[in-house]
């Protein structure tokens, strides 16, 4: 083979050429030059490739969401609360822009302490043992200190436990969420400003929490039956058959789901029985190749009719969600105003 022979038969396999051109967009990013405008920028996402181009995507389900009028659930996991996104989760049961709330049972707990007490800043890199003996609990590079568990049983259990069981002996997670953002609203020495719940109850927003047990409420609610009173109980499925009809009984629906697990299930679940909800967006971390529901795409459900089968009423933006959730609120509902509202 000669060099000259050897150079023309490679370079078909390293440089094959285009044999059909692709009609995408052009790859471009956001110019810094000049004034700077964050709805520009965001506009920008859509061309700048990757999972930004996700979150334009994500950005623009919501606004289809919201001029279509869509039922909105919005889900999230308990460590949305323990951040400083539980403010932004405030903003949207405060001006009523969501519909339907599913959450796990320490947003329950934070929520309510943070009305009381503060979080607070820490490290990642800790001495875990001192942390302990100092009675700190961490929360990644956030800190509870363990005297806000104490101050919430007390509070629970003078404010809330007994005149609520009291009324009724069994109670559903909706019934809870509602007498704690109600027992917050009537509590003048608690900040109310930055509560889902309370925002929630003042809105009629119904805030569902299938695995209510799972936090410190939980272990509260043990204490209060083994000391005070042995009839009560939490009943879930009577709340499963209300969501399921918040679902059923809407002529459109949307998802936002901010983390994955038993919320994110529960909302596309409950929208199963309606063949699929119209609109899902996700921010998630979840690995999609270990088979769980907490990594699963919105394609999977797709497959199991618990989203309906269209082009682009869906994305996925695998980000955590304090980068990304502002971003989706203040360009989807901050700055966005329905053109039929």
């Amino acid at each position: 083979m000669t060099e000259e022979n050897g150079s023309s038969e490679t370079r078909d396999h390293v440089i094959p050429g285009t044999k059909k051109s692709h009609k995408g967009k052009k790859v471009e990013g956001y110019d810094f030059r000049g004034e700077f405008s964050l709805e520009d920028m965001l506009d920008a996402y859509e061309t700048t490739g990757f999972q930004a181009t996700h979150m334009k995507e994500a950005i623009e389900l919501v606004k289809e969401m919201r001029e279509n009028d869509a039922k909105i659930f919005l889900t999230f996991t308990s460590n949305i609360i323990s951040s400083g996104l539980r403010e932004a989760v405030a903003y949207l049961a405060k001006e009523d822009f969501v519909d339907v709330i599913i959450t796990s049972s320490g947003s329950h707990t934070e929520d309510v302490i943070k009305t009381a007490k503060e979080f607070k800043m820490g490290s990642w890199d800790a001495d875990e043992a001192a942390l302990r003996e100092q009675g700190i609990n961490r929360l990644g590079n956030i800190y509870v200190e363990s005297d806000n568990y104490v101050w919430l049983e007390q509070w629970l259990n003078s404010e809330v436990f007994p005149e609520f069981f009291e009324e009724k002996k069994m109670r559903t997670p909706t019934e809870v969420a509602k007498a704690l953002g109600e027992a917050v609203g009537e509590d003048e020495e608690l900040e109310q400003k930055d509560s889902f719940l309370y925002h929630a109850s003042e809105n009629e927003i119904p805030v569902f929490c299938p695995a209510l047990i799972d936090a410190e409420i939980g272990d509260y609610m043990f204490y209060y039956r083994q000391e005070q009173d042995e009839d009560i109980g939490i009943e879930i499925l009577d709340d499963w058959d209300k969501l399921i009809h918040e679902a059923v009984e809407a002529e459109t629906t949307g998802i936002i789901s901010v983390g994955d697990g038993v919320p994110k299930h529960q909302a596309i679940m409950s929208n199963l029985f309606r063949g699929g909800t119209d609109y899902a967006v996700y921010i998630s971390t979840g690995m999609e190749g270990d088979g769980s529901l907490s990594g699963a795409p919105p394609k999977e459900a797709v497959s199991w009719g618990k989203i309906k089968e269209k082009t682009r009423n869906y994305t996925q933006v695998e980000a955590e969600a304090t980068l990304v959730f502002p971003l989706l609120v203040a360009s989807s509902f901050k700055n966005f105003e329905p053109s039929d509202s």
